[in-house]
């Protein structure tokens, strides 16, 4: 647990430089607890404290798109593009979940992405979602009550 928690903090700290804004709040919020549903299994949602976003833009490096170049002439994956991609939507879900720690949230539902290019090589990407807190649902033991 203290490992999984210095892993968090840590997490924090690399955002907190990345992000547009100052992060008040400690990073509270396990990625695991956010879902694309509506719903959390195993979890009652007890408060919905409003939307969280992240926002991240983006753009390709001269040497990128050279070495993509490159990379389309073969054909397959275009690995630095693919990079590029997974490491602004991470960043940008990282920010979401700051701002869903900010708030007090300790899950976020209903998380989406969108990207818009904002000029030629320019894009934005954004992550959001619910921010509520839940509380873990008893279950029912052999019938019990």
């Amino acid at each position: 647990m203290r490992k999984e928690l210095d892993r968090l903090e840590q997490a924090r700290a690399d955002i907190r430089s990345a992000s547009p804004y100052d992060v008040s709040r400690p990073y509270t919020l396990p990625h695991h607890m956010v879902t694309t549903a509506f719903t959390l299994d195993g979890f009652r949602i007890v408060r919905t404290l409003g939307v969280v976003r992240g926002i991240t833009v983006r753009s390709r490096s001269v040497i990128g798109n050279i070495g993509a170049a490159f990379q389309t002439l073969v054909g397959g994956n275009i690995t630095i593009f693919t990079r590029l991609c997974e490491q602004t939507r991470a960043e940008a879900f990282d920010i979401m979940v700051l701002h869903g720690s900010e708030l007090g949230a300790n899950a976020i539902v209903g998380a989406r992405y969108d990207a818009t290019e904002i000029m030629q090589g320019v894009t934005e990407v954004l992550a959001y979602g619910t921010a509520v807190v839940v509380e873990s649902v008893e279950p029912v033991a052999d019938g019990k009550s």
